[in-house]
């Protein structure tokens, strides 16, 4: 997955890079202003140290030519776009970022620009009560705003395609809105001391001079500086439009038809992506990346015209390969159909439930639990199926709670078994719920078969087999119709370690997988090498007679490690 959120072509690397670069500088800008809430003299020694890096030559060379690139890689984005129709997030990202030349350019001109010119000393005392208390220090502050918002929008549209992002972000939207608001109270805070100290004409000379403030002709240029400045930006702007719009009336001569299976059938502009053809036509199509060849959920397999498409690229070529897709499957985000086509949209959002996040799955390390009535078929011959529901229920029903007590969930129900899933926050408390939900069902077990010999019935024994591993979690099913449910090598696995407990005359085989996770040390476990049907590499696992006594084979175990150390 790491490897997922840095595919695409060298422009969207580049892009990605510059922008990774200005917002690291953001941050510490925004930290600098809010340090003047504690201490001016702190927030001046922030700002001197931070310019011993940003105001060296490589470090001026890094920043503004992560800037430069990162406005120009944007314009020229926007100039080849085939449509301006794009996701709410994605829009309002590119909308923030056109606002914020506008505010930045006044900025730099009287810091950087004032300094290496005129020599002004451009702490940030002086800039703030040169803003205060005009209509300068709100269009800042709004410069504050536009520069986070966008630096964090295009976070979460990169990030979001790891697995850990869901996790995390509940937490980093809080530090996102706390850096701000510690910037606008260190503004605030420094804006009202430094409006009060200019009040006493002794302080107010003193702090001129130190600041070596620009004299009339010197504001001059810097007005001038900024209105020539604003003016290329503009004029950068009106080209992109330019170019945008030209293409467009030159494309618009030329059209090709597209037909979508269980869909519509539209005509649209060559050149296009076939996602782009999508959105401007408001065709639901899924592209979580945004349409960058970072993930494949924008796959389509064409039907018909896939012989006279482009051959994948590098970045289509290697995405497409790393979910084995099959062959005719082609990335819509990537192809350009010149000749009429029939497409079917892997991921379609369906009309009354969207599938677009939930049936593309997740992938997650989690523990997973396969257990087994044994002995069902003869204990149930000659039973009516009412008697038959009715042991099944009670058995499930003094079980289950054991599972759901320690944090698993009932993934589905196989009869006379069941399995789990531990879906916690990570791998070994997933491992560790596994553990003590195995332990508990031994428990369970004993205790119902207790009444069971108290009604003269014959005691149940059953199997389980307990293993960690990467799975899929995701809605399998029509759409409409689709359940949650877990795929993968893992759930093959605890499937064979659950039958293998037959053999080995065991109620529970604990895979080494779920103990190295759990932290336990296996040295001086008894583990043995098992040969799985359908499983390609011998699986290590540790046999338990009786899944009760697992918790007290784990301590004696882990109190010999902690002796002999």
């Amino acid at each position: 997955m790491a490897r997922a959120i840095w595919r695409g072509s060298w422009t969207t690397r580049l892009r990605l890079a510059t922008g990774l670069i200005l917002f690291t500088y953001a941050f510490f800008h925004f930290i600098n202003i809010g340090l003047g809430l504690l201490d001016p003299v702190w927030m001046n020694d922030f700002q001197d140290a931070r310019q011993v890096i940003s105001r060296s030559l490589a470090g001026t060379i890094i920043l503004y030519g992560a800037l430069l690139i990162h406005v120009g890689l944007a314009l020229l984005s926007l100039a080849q776009r085939r449509t301006l129709r794009m996701p709410f997030s994605m829009g309002l990202q590119v909308a923030l970022g056109l606002l914020i030349p506008l505010q930045l350019l006044p900025h730099l001109v009287h810091t950087r620009f004032a300094h290496e010119v005129f020599g002004v000393n451009d702490e940030m005392s002086y800039l703030i009560i040169l803003m205060w208390p005009n209509e300068s220090v709100w269009f800042q502050s709004l410069l504050l705003l536009l520069v986070w918002i966008h630096g964090c929008i295009g976070l979460h549209l990169w990030l979001r395609l790891t697995r850990w992002w869901r996790s995390v972000a509940p937490y980093l939207i809080g530090a996102a809105v706390l850096v701000p608001a510690f910037a606008f109270a260190g503004l605030i805070t420094e804006g009202r001391r430094m409006m009060s100290d200019f009040g006493d004409e002794q302080l107010r000379a003193a702090y001129v001079d130190h600041f070596n403030w620009p004299g009339e002709q010197e504001f001059q240029t810097l007005f001038s500086v900024k209105d020539w400045a604003h003016a290329v930006f503009w004029a950068l702007l009106a080209l992109t439009a330019a170019v945008y719009l030209g293409r467009k009336i030159w494309r618009r001569r030329h059209t090709v038809r597209i037909r979508y299976v269980d869909g519509p059938e539209i005509r649209s502009e060559l050149g296009m992506t076939l996602l782009e053809m999508s959105r401007a036509n408001r065709i639901p199509h899924t592209a979580l990346c945004g349409g960058k060849g970072r993930c494949t959920t924008c796959r389509v397999i064409v039907e018909e015209g896939a012989d006279l498409l482009h051959p994948p690229g590098e970045i289509e070529a290697r995405s497409l390969a790393a979910v084995g897709a099959e062959p005719g499957t082609r990335l819509a985000c990537q192809i350009r159909p010149a000749h009429p086509s029939t497409v079917l949209r892997v991921f379609r959002p369906d009309g009354r439930k969207s599938r677009a996040h939930a049936s593309q799955g997740q992938e997650r390390q989690l523990a997973i639990l396969f257990l087994d009535m044994r002995g069902f078929t003869a204990r149930t011959t000659g039973q009516l199926p009412y008697d038959v529901v009715f042991l099944l229920n009670r058995f499930f029903d003094a079980i289950v709670p054991a599972i759901t007590g320690a944090g698993g969930v009932v993934d589905k129900y196989l009869g006379d078994g069941l399995l789990a899933v531990f879906e916690t926050r990570d791998a070994a408390s997933s491992a560790r719920a596994g553990l003590k939900a195995a332990v508990e069902v031994g428990r369970a077990l004993e205790r119902f078969n207790r009444r069971l010999t108290d009604e003269n019935a014959s005691a149940i024994r059953i199997g389980m087999g307990l293993h960690l591993g990467n799975l899929v979690l995701g809605e399998i099913g029509a759409a409409g119709h689709a359940t949650r449910t877990i795929i993968g090598d893992t759930v093959n696995v605890a499937s064979r370690l659950e039958a293998e407990t037959k053999a080995q005359k065991v109620e529970l085989l604990v895979s080494a997988a779920i103990l190295q996770a759990a932290g336990i040390e296996t040295g001086e476990l008894d583990l043995q090498e098992f040969t799985l049907r359908g499983v390609s590499v011998p699986i290590a696992a540790l046999p338990v007679a009786c899944a009760s006594e697992l918790d007290s084979i784990l301590g004696i175990k882990e109190r010999q490690s902690r002796n002999s150390a």
